[in-house]
């Protein structure tokens, strides 16, 4: 496969006409903007990784530490991820653009934050969209929303005490059976077309996912009494409306939620879960459900939920306390000397603060000033920094997104802090799913790095 790559990427910069099987209904032209839109970027994605190899392949990119690869592979520079890059100085970038200028560029519809749906156009073509096309995508999500009933009876059967994300999880495996990609790949589909029917599923998964989320939530709070879909509004919004949301400011937060959470380049878990699976051509519902679990980890995905209970335990041992400056140092180092870490702060990239954390803030300063818990949250990030690079354990001591999100949600009515993952989840998909697009139109083989025992590694180096 090595040696055949080239010769199949100046094959695949022709078009190669679609399968009956995986051609859509046309009745919608926002699906023929989008197809039309990365059709005509694809020849440009394949020549740049052709061109790449062909000056660059045989190079050095990364020299590999034992550290390195006992550490988790952290800083090992060794996958191709185009939709997104995370820079240690100055976060992420969506196909080139920073959070605040999507936050300016991309259509915002009826709100004053960028629409998820824009975002995800940016992402599978690496181009800003226009108004109308993002509103022709809405719509076009919209007509591919409806669940199969033995799905709604799936989620509907679940208990109460399964944790949301498992049913996520759960209710993604249950959609595969109207898996294109799949039924594409065993009707023996031409390989170079496989990045058409990844797009099929991705949209119906991406169309899905807020009624699966809000069906979940609904059931495990609201004694399973569901709202339905109103299709005049746009993809985060008819999310928080299904949730049981109307406020406008919300609805905002929820776009705004749902576009920061997207992306965060290749290598987090749930990122590289989701292209890990994908490498082995299962379909995109394995590959995102793969993706979920790995972004329910304590370590990663749930860390929103463990930020917002810290939160609230910090709260209680202040007790009587104002929150001042003074305050809050003298109680993180209660936490710190008792054995206990400050979550929310450092991040395995970052070395400065999260712009995710920032846009946040901002949000917060601008809607709920004066809300308890954002003060706390104000105030920590205040003074934590110092905390911490005085303490001197921890490599970053700048906030990350988990920093700020939960109070966010907790002050509009969402409280149910097991949930908030599902919400991460949810906006996740947009990124991993445009990315397993183009893992498909980049052709990229199946990921297989190599591994070493502790044994290897000291022979090796000790010359036996």
């Amino acid at each position: 496969m090595r040696a055949r790559l080239p010769q199949f990427f100046a094959r695949a910069t022709t078009r190669i006409a679609s399968p009956a099987l995986v051609t859509p209904s046309r009745a919608f032209s926002s699906e023929l903007d989008l197809r039309s839109t990365l059709e005509k970027v694809i020849p440009d994605f394949q020549a740049d990784i052709v061109d790449l190899r062909k000056k660059h392949g045989d190079k050095v990119l990364c020299e590999v530490t034992v550290n390195m690869a006992i550490g988790g592979m952290r800083g090992i520079k060794g996958m191709i991820t185009q939709t997104s890059l995370l820079d240690a100085e100055e976060g992420i970038r969506f196909r080139g653009y920073t959070i605040p200028e999507c936050q300016k560029l991309l259509p915002r519809g009826k709100g004053s934050e960028p629409l998820p749906e824009g975002l995800f156009w940016l992402l599978l073509t690496g181009e800003i969209p226009t108004e109308s096309q993002v509103a022709g995508l809405t719509k076009e999500l919209h007509s591919r929303s409806e669940l199969p009933k033995h799905a709604v009876d799936l989620i509907n059967a679940y208990p109460k005490n399964m944790h949301p994300m498992t049913q996520l999880c759960s209710a993604v495996l249950a959609l595969q059976t109207s898996s294109k990609f799949a039924e594409y790949y065993h009707k023996g589909g031409n390989k170079y077309g496989l990045w058409e029917p990844c797009l099929e599923d991705s949209l119906d998964l991406i169309a899905k996912l807020p009624q699966v989320a809000s069906m979940i939530y609904r059931n495990v709070y609201h004694n399973g009494k569901q709202l339905d879909p109103d299709h005049s509004m746009d993809w985060a919004e008819n999310f928080s409306h299904m949730l049981g949301f109307e406020g406008e400011s919300f609805k905002d937060l929820m776009r705004l939620y749902q576009c920061i959470h997207t992306d965060h380049e290749g290598g987090n878990a749930s990122a590289h879960t989701c292209h890990l699976v994908g490498s082995t051509l299962a379909d995109p519902y394995l590959s995102y459900s793969a993706s979920m679990g790995a972004l329910a980890g304590p370590l990663h995905g749930l860390a929103n939920q463990e930020v917002l209970r810290w939160l609230e335990r910090f709260k209680a041992d202040l007790g009587d306390k104002p929150v001042t400056p003074e305050s809050i140092t003298e109680q993180c180092w209660i936490t710190l000397n008792s054995g206990q870490v400050i979550p929310g702060y450092g991040h395995a990239v970052l070395r400065k603060t999260d712009p995710r954390y920032t846009c946040q803030r901002e949000f917060a300063l601008k809607h709920l000033p004066n809300d308890e818990m954002f003060k706390l949250v104000s105030t920590l990030y205040e003074v934590v920094p110092d905390v911490l690079t005085e303490h001197g354990k921890t490599q970053n001591p700048w906030p990350n997104v988990d920093a700020h999100s939960g109070v966010l949600l907790q002050h509009f009515g969402l409280k149910e802090a097991e949930y908030y993952t599902v919400l991460f989840g949810v906006s996740r998909g947009l990124g991993v799913l445009a990315s397993l697009v183009v893992d498909r139109i980049l052709g990229l083989p199946l990921e297989r790095p190599k591994s070493m025992t502790t044994g290897w590694i000291r022979d090796h180096f000790e010359g036996k």
